[in-house]
C-alpha cells in the first residue's frame, strides 16, 4: 500500500497541536494515548517527541495515572486570578453605563476607557488600568462608540454630496 503524506506537514502538525490544546476533552484523549504509547513499550522522551510535549510532561503523565488511574489525567480547575470586581460591583457599573458620564459627575457625555477607569477609581476604589476597563464594556455587553467627527463651518448639505454611503 502506498503510504499517504500531508502536504505542509509542520504546518499542519502546529494546528493540530494547538486544537487539541483547545479542548479539555481532547487534552484528556491526547494524555490517554501518550499513556497507551508508554505502554506498548516506547519511553517518555519517544512519546514525547511523538506528542510534540515535553518528555517530563509524559513523565507527569505515568506517575499521576499510576497513583490515581485515569482519574489522574483529567485537568482539575484552573481558577485564575480572582476577578476584581464582585457580581454587585458589576451590576453597579452596568447601571452607571447606561447613564451618560455626566449623570455620575464625571466629565464628557460618552463613555470610554479613561472615564469608565475613573468611575471605578472614584466610585469603587478599584484601580484598573484602561485596557482591562474597556474589557468591562465587552464583558457587560456594550459596544464603544466613537463620535463623528465633524467638519467646521461645513456646509452639510455638500457633506451629504460628498460621502461615500447614506
Amino acid at each position: 500500500m502506498k503510504a499517504l503524506t500531508i502536504d505542509d506537514a509542520e504546518t499542519i502538525v502546529l494546528e493540530l497541536q494547538d486544537e487539541i490544546r483547545r479542548s479539555g476533552d481532547a487534552r484528556y484523549d491526547h494524555r490517554l494515548h501518550g499513556l497507551l504509547l508508554v505502554a506498548q513499550g516506547l519511553s517518555c522522551r519517544e512519546v514525547a517527541h511523538l506528542l510534540g510535549d515535553a518528555p517530563r510532561t509524559v513523565e507527569n503523565w505515568v506517575h499521576r495515572f499510576e497513583a490515581s488511574g485515569c482519574a489522574g489525567l483529567v485537568e482539575g480547575e484552573r481558577p485564575g486570578r480572582p476577578a476584581r470586581l464582585s457580581a454587585v460591583q458589576l451590576e453597579q457599573v452596568n447601571r452607571a453605563l447606561r447613564e451618560p458620564p455626566s449623570a455620575v459627575g464625571l466629565n464628557g457625555y460618552l463613555w470610554d476607557g479613561k472615564t469608565l477607569a475613573a468611575y471605578l477609581r472614584q466610585e469603587l476604589q478599584v484601580d484598573l488600568g484602561v485596557r482591562q476597563a474597556q474589557r468591562l464594556f465587552r464583558q457587560l455587553g456594550f459596544r464603544l462608540r466613537k463620535p463623528r467627527g465633524e467638519v467646521a463651518k461645513a456646509d452639510p448639505a455638500q457633506q451629504l454630496a460628498y460621502k461615500k454611503s447614506r
